[in-house]
């Protein structure tokens, strides 16, 4: 006998919870909203995420590039390749397409010159010729190269923004260097 008097406070006490519980809407609320957020959590724990990983293209082979040349290399066209040229330099962008390309936060900078946007933190679109940076400050222009240099890390590097009436370098398919075509002097 002295059994069941252990298991009657017991079972007391978890009634009396149960019977607090379904006593008070609220507590039915509270209940159901900690069942719905329990689910909510273990369920995101058992899901794998599936991302889609965009096709890798190609690596661009380097050449110069004009203002109009760059400006087809926003995101739009077939392949989505977005390049950004800073400081001269064009870069390919499009493994940060979400932040290049159309949509994304910096998508004026896309098959642009963003070197003056960078230099002023001003994202909108830039001119629609070629920008010589002269009218910069030293600070700047400092802001610039330092642009530069993390697109240098990040990004592969793929020609030169050509200034009007520049003539494109060749280039050849094992060198990142420009090829001369003029003969050497006597004294090389």
């Amino acid at each position: 006998m002295a059994e069941s008097t252990k298991s009657e406070p017991e079972s007391g006490l978890l009634t009396n919870i149960f019977l607090e519980i379904v006593q008070s809407p609220i507590n039915i609320a509270l209940v159901l909203l900690i069942s719905f957020l329990l689910y909510k959590i273990f369920r995101r724990q058992n899901e794998t995420p599936v991302r889609q990983a965009a096709p890798e293209l190609p690596k661009l082979k380097k050449r110069d590039f004009t203002v109009e040349e760059l400006r087809k290399y926003d995101g739009t066209q077939g392949d989505g390749r977005v390049l950004v040229a800073v400081n001269g330099n064009v870069y390919d962008v499009t493994k940060g397409k979400r932040f290049y390309g159309p949509g994304g936060p910096y998508a004026a900078f896309g098959g642009r010159d963003a070197s003056r946007g960078l230099a002023t933190f001003q994202v909108s679109a830039a001119g629609e010729g070629y920008d010589d940076l002269s009218d910069l400050s030293t600070m700047e222009m400092d802001s610039v190269k330092e642009w530069e240099s993390q697109f240098k890390e990040k990004y592969d590097l793929v020609g030169r923004l050509l200034k009007p009436g520049e003539q494109p370098n060749n280039y050849s398919d094992e060198e990142d260097e420009p090829v001369t075509t003029g003969e050497k002097s006597k004294d090389d």
